[in-house]
């Protein structure tokens, strides 16, 4: 279990460390995935006599992150058709927190809407 969860709820606590290991083993598993189809482009651009041209791993990143912040806000990833511009809103105010927290980017956070919690 985590450190700080005294006096919290042990079926709580299950729940949480239960969701906590998914969450690792996900990101896991998208790392790998990643890795593999950076390398199956690698090799593949070799076979066509095109070594050095495949993508980098952060390429394929940036295309799994579009479909899910396609995936979050419920728009199509092909077609980016039917979007909720309320939960894209949210997601990239979210983005801009955390890289002016974390990372002290030098950016202006959406500030909150009207009738929204900060």
């Amino acid at each position: 279990m985590r450190q700080g969860n005294a006096g919290k709820d042990p079926a709580e606590m299950q729940i949480a460390e239960v969701i906590h290991r998914t969450d690792k083993m996900l990101s896991n598993a998208i790392l790998a995935v990643l890795t593999e189809a950076r390398n199956h482009a690698c090799e593949a651009m070799t076979a066509i006599g095109q070594q050095g041209m495949a993508p980098t791993l952060e390429y394929f990143a940036a295309v799994v992150h579009q479909r899910m912040y396609c995936l979050m806000c419920g728009a199509d990833p092909d077609t980016f058709e039917g979007g909720d511009p309320d939960i894209a809103y949210h997601v990239i105010r979210n983005s801009q927190n955390i890289a002016r927290h974390y990372w002290s980017a030098n950016i202006e956070v959406y500030p909150p809407r009207e009738g929204d919690r900060d």
